[in-house]
């Protein structure tokens, strides 16, 4: 079963995720944050990640960094609410995969996640 681990700092927006991969058949973990996401990432390798970009502490650049220091294959979709340019080409330049603005749509977001993960 492949496994999906979800950052982001909102709690509304972890459950949503969480809810809709697990009713798609994924294993899904969470991070509120950066530094519990480099902790759950190394207990338990995810197959793809869902990251916000904006976050307290530790922000996605960094925390995309330091993931694909440690696995430049993991697929790492970024999620921001702010249309900041400047982050999404620092993100694609350090292999993100695709980014989505918030609010989403989930259909989307499953569809681009399932195919990566088929």
């Amino acid at each position: 079963m492949k496994r999906i681990l979800i950052v982001d700092d909102q709690n509304g927006i972890r459950l949503l995720l969480e809810e809709v991969f697990k009713r798609d058949g994924f294993k899904t973990s969470v991070a509120k944050n950066g530094y519990e996401a480099i902790e759950r990432f190394k207990d338990t390798p995810p197959d793809c990640v869902l990251l916000d970009m904006k976050m307290p502490g530790m922000d996605g650049i960094e925390v995309l960094r330091e993931f694909k220091s440690q696995r430049p294959d993991i697929p790492v979709f970024m999620m921001t609410a702010y249309g900041e340019q400047e982050q999404i080409d620092a993100a694609k330049a350090l292999g993100a995969e695709k980014y989505f603005t918030k609010p989403f749509d989930i259909h989307e977001l499953r569809s681009e996640i399932g195919g990566i993960l088929a």
